[in-house]
């Protein structure tokens, strides 16, 4: 199946279109290597995610080009995903050695509690375009950190990341059969027969809401366990008080980190009435000022979206914002290029009744609303039916804390306009999914506690 440059439209390279008796091999790959990474000692394990994470740190720059090639994200953007993604590895090459236990007596004083955690056993990971190497790194890495051995499925788009990785996992030292790599054109079938097999226990999914609703159905009927990272709808709260250089700066890296195209994308941008006008004037300064051009350029500053299907969506959504009376203070339109491009864009006077206030753009698009208590903005903020991340600004931080506390979210960015780190427990709450990646949690997402009653 073809892999194309979403800077030019071209194809770059065709991969592996996979069916389902190639999943149903992947799983057998799987099964036979369990036994064998499930008894590798803690140690060695760490040790070969520590060398994947060094080889991911010296490939940095090919690395870099290549997600940059068949994603479109700029290469300072591409950069900073393989430095983020890398961590994962070094993060679970340490975690790998601390699986936690449990020794107690019961109430009554009579017997002993002795509870264990054991790898869930073999798991599928489905991972998104956006970022094809550190979403797959959150996953992989605590896998195979707790004893697992996977399938992972990248996103149709970029599969190209996706194979090297697996390829400098085996330059690490990651046996055969423990880390799968399937590409398709057909994800759902596959999956399918991936979440019926009875050997597979578990399913880590990055991607929409509404596939994750599907995916849960599917895997319901084996009763697979499942870890869910979502959709996003994530507030910016700017109350008077803010440090309004500071607000913008994390504006621009919460709105325009990989060109919106992420599930904590800024979507909502509620400027308090004192510091409104200026926050608008400001911040279409600075995305009026962005470059727009090919990823891999050297001077691009925000490259193109996925596909050209991306790219009538954000339309879609500001041009009915526009009829709803929001006013475009930049951009706003799609670049005519060969490529999938979308000119920075904000827009004031936005209505909150408006799609674009209802749906993730996935785009340059920062779309402002205007407000006035603090109240207001828990309100609006809460306003939607995902809870993934929220950012808040303001220079009295119990201030900032009690808004941050108010809004129905999993993660919150006080005076930061990027909070995801490897060693933070990632997801959210409402709509945008179940459990999480990261943090010494992440494993355990993997792991399944058993409890021994145990008399001495």
């Amino acid at each position: 199946m073809p892999v194309t440059d979403p800077s030019t439209g071209n194809t770059i390279a065709e991969v592996a279109n996979a069916q389902t008796a190639d999943a149903l091999r992947a799983v057998d790959a799987a099964e036979a290597a369990a036994p064998g990474w499930r008894n590798t000692s803690p140690r060695r394990r760490s040790e070969i995610l520590r060398r994947w994470f060094e080889l991911m740190t010296s490939h940095a720059e090919e690395l870099a080009l290549l997600i940059s090639l068949e994603n479109g994200k700029a290469l300072p953007d591409a950069r900073g995903e393989v430095a983020y993604a890398a961590e994962f590895f070094r993060w679970y090459a340490e975690e790998a050695t601390r699986v936690p236990g449990e020794f107690r007596h019961t109430p009554g004083g009579a017997h002993n509690i002795l509870v264990d955690h054991e790898p869930i056993g073999i798991s599928l990971l489905i991972t998104p375009w956006n970022f094809p190497a550190a979403m797959a790194t959150r996953k992989i890495a605590p896998a195979l950190a707790a004893g697992c051995t996977v399938i992972l499925k990248p996103a149709s788009e970029t599969p190209l990341t996706g194979y090297a990785m697996a390829r400098l996992g085996a330059e690490a030292g990651v046996p055969p059969g423990v880390v799968n790599v399937i590409t398709t054109s057909n994800p759902g079938q596959l999956t399918n027969a991936i979440l019926v097999d009875p050997r597979v226990r578990k399913l880590s999914f990055t991607g929409s809401t509404g596939v994750g609703r599907i995916l849960l159905a599917e895997a319901a009927k084996k009763v697979v366990s499942c870890s869910m990272e979502l959709g996003g709808n994530a507030p910016f709260v700017v109350m008077d008080d803010a440090d309004l250089e500071a607000s913008l700066e994390g504006a621009m890296i919460a709105k325009m980190r990989n060109g919106g195209e992420a599930c904590t994308a800024a979507n909502r941008f509620y400027a308090q009435t004192g510091i409104h006008d200026a926050f608008v004037s400001g911040l279409t300064e600075l995305m009026r000022a962005l470059k727009l051009g090919a990823g891999y350029a050297s001077d691009t500053q925000c490259g193109p979206m996925i596909t050209a299907k991306a790219v009538e969506k954000i339309d879609r959504l500001v041009t009915e914002a526009k009829d709803r009376g929001a006013r475009v203070t930049t951009g706003g339109v799609p670049m005519v290029a060969s490529g999938y491009y979308y000119t920075p864009t904000v827009l004031e006077n936005t209505s909150p009744d408006s799609a674009i206030a209802k749906e993730e753009i996935f785009g340059p698009v920062a779309a402002v609303y205007r407000f006035e208590t603090e109240e207001d903005a828990i309100r609006l903020a809460n306003d939607t039916e995902y809870g993934l991340a929220a950012y808040v600004y303001s220079r009295d931080i119990r201030r900032a804390m009690r808004i941050g506390r108010g809004i129905e979210t999993g993660m919150v960015g006080i005076n930061r306009g990027l909070m995801s780190d490897p060693a933070a427990p990632f997801g959210g709450v409402k709509q945008s999914g179940l459990g999480r990646e990261g943090g010494v949690t992440g494993i355990l997402e993997f792991m399944e506690p058993k409890y021994f009653a145990v008399e001495f």
